[in-house]
Order: C-alpha cells, then sequence, then structure tokens
C-alpha cells in the first residue's frame, strides 16, 4: 500500500441511519442527523449513491475481540439493568441492539476498505464511551476498540493508532486498550468535559473551556508530528467529532467551522504524506441547530472525497 501514488482514489462509505433507535421527541441525542447527513451528502452531489453501502452488523464473535460475553449476551437478550441502560442513556430495543450492531459493523468495514483503498467513511461510529464490560454515554459497543483488535489479531495489521477528536475523552477505548501496545489511543478533548472520570489514552491532550481554534490547532499539529515519528502504523481510525463546535450544546470550547476543517485537513495530510490508510467515524455533535452539526461532518466527508 505504502507509496502508491493512486491510494486515495477510490472512497467507500458506510451507512447505518436506516436502523435508527426510537427515541422519545424530547431526548437530547440527534438521531437524525445520520439520514440528514448521508442525504446532503447526496443532495449536494459530494458522494456517489453508488460508493454508499450498508455494513453487516458486528457479529458476536467480533465484538468479544473487545467486550465480555456476558456483556454482549446481556444487551442482545436484552438482560441490561435499569442502571445499566440509564448509564448508556438509549432505552433497550431490539432496534437499539440492531443499530449498535450495525454502527461497529460500518467502523469494521471503513477499516477494511481503508487497507484495500486508502481511505473509507462510516457515517456512524466513533462509540468511544463504551467499556468492555458495559457501556456509557450513549455507547453501547466500541467501535474503534473491536475494529483495532480484529484487525491485529487476524493479521490484518500490526499497529494502528486511533485519533479521537471528539470533544469527549475517548474512555472506553483508552481502558479496553491499556495493555496492547501496538493500538496507540490519542484523544484531544476537553478536561472539564464528560466522563468525569478520565482514563489514560497512550496520549490525552486536555484542553480548557472556550478553547479555539489557534490553540486547538498548534496543539494537535504539535503531538501528530511527535507520534508519526515515533510510530509507523498501517491505520489510523479517526474520530472525527463535530462537538467541539463553538455552537454545540455539550462541548464548551470554541472551534469554528473552518477551524474544525483545518482540523481534518491537518489529520487527513498527515496520513495522506505518510500514506496510512484512514478510516474515518462521524463521532458527536449536538449542535444548538442540528444543521451545524451536519454542515461540519459534510465538510469532513468532502475533504476525504476529494484526497
Amino acid at each position: 500500500m505504502r507509496g502508491n501514488n493512486s491510494l486515495f482514489s477510490a472512497m467507500d462509505i458506510f451507512y447505518t441511519d436506516i436502523f435508527p433507535i426510537p427515541l422519545p421527541a424530547t431526548h437530547r441525542f440527534p438521531m437524525e442527523k445520520y439520514a440528514l447527513l448521508r442525504q446532503q451528502l447526496v443532495d449536494n452531489s459530494i458522494i456517489s449513491p453508488a460508493y454508499l453501502q450498508i455494513p453487516p452488523a458486528a457479529t458476536l464473535e467480533q465484538l468479544i475481540y473487545a467486550h465480555t460475553p456476558d456483556y454482549i449476551q446481556r444487551v442482545f437478550a436484552g438482560e441490561l439493568t435499569e442502571q445499566e441502560i440509564k448509564i448508556i442513556g438509549f432505552p433497550w430495543s431490539t432496534a437499539m441492539v440492531e443499530r449498535s450492531r450495525r454502527s461497529c459493523g460500518a467502523t469494521i468495514q471503513a477499516c477494511y476498505s481503508a487497507l484495500k483503498q486508502g481511505i473509507a467513511v462510516s457515517l456512524a461510529g466513533g462509540t468511544h464511551h463504551a467499556y468492555a464490560d458495559h457501556g456509557q454515554g450513549y455507547c453501547v459497543f466500541n467501535d474503534s476498540a473491536v475494529s483495532a483488535r480484529l484487525l491485529k489479531i487476524t493479521g490484518w495489521v500490526k499497529q494502528v493508532v486511533i485519533i479521537d477528536c471528539d470533544v469527549h475523552q475517548g474512555n472506553g477505548t483508552a481502558h479496553i486498550l491499556a495493555d496492547d501496545n501496538d493500538l496507540f489511543t490519542f484523544s484531544i478533548h476537553g478536561a472539564k468535559n464528560f466522563p468525569f472520570r478520565k482514563e489514560k489514552s497512550n496520549l490525552d491532550i486536555e484542553l480548557s473551556d472556550n478553547t479555539g481554534d489557534d490553540v486547538y490547532l498548534k496543539a494537535l499539529e504539535q503531538r501528530l508530528k511527535a507520534v508519526f515519528q515515533q510510530i509507523n502504523p498501517d491505520l489510523v481510525i479517526y474520530l472525527a467529532g463535530a462537538d467541539p463546535y463553538q455552537n454545540d450544546r455539550l462541548g464548551r470550547l470554541a472551534l469554528t467551522k473552518a477551524g474544525l476543517e483545518s482540523r481534518d485537513m491537518l489529520i487527513l495530510e498527515w496520513c495522506r504524506r505518510l500514506q496510512i490508510p484512514v478510516a474515518i467515524t462521524m463521532a458527536g455533535g449536538y449542535g444548538k441547530n442540528i444543521q451545524d452539526t451536519v454542515d461540519i461532518h459534510l465538510q469532513t466527508v468532502k475533504l476525504a472525497v476529494s484526497w
């Protein structure tokens, strides 16, 4: 793959919005953003429908690479306790199980496609708060940890770097992969934001409330340079969260849309320059105006397509 000038000439996009979780109208999770994103990608001629694919659901055999058999079986069977469901933040339903499996499956497929073609996108994923034995923060199964472990153990890769730019620390990912030196976790997030009990990633950048574009981008660029001087990964999994945006309800940072575009360009340029395949997931986004969140995800996918 390295040194191939046509590495980024094609891109598969995996979507899961046809498997929504039924939520009360007052629920603060913006489930509708996923369908809006896919529709606007097509309407704006950013992607061809020919590249859109529905992923298979992650299987028990795949999920077990990052989760305990007991937890997986209890999710499947609807045997989570009320407290476990409360911590996840979604009511249990068969639709919730299906969506969670499809979201994880989308990241697995995006990773396979990226390794073959150079770059691929899941229009879902980034469920980085899920631990091995429990879910948390709208995350049931940890798609990045499942995918990275699966690819390593089955021989597709030797090293993976997970670059987590969601505004909330990837605590579940850090905890699951803490003892695996070949799967490097890098999280840039709000210091005072959820989760309030942080885990230790291989590299954490903690930012003060109201951090803006310049400080964020400088910190990110410095740490990316340091990471890629030390590690030559076979794959990057990039969580392109929209929630560092200044008008995000849950963000507490102050990045502009232009700043978030520069963030995406910075990461993708590193991957392109070093010829590292990259699988992109959307991660969080809770804009006061949902169109702002969709716009941010749109520009991420647009940059990926143009690469």
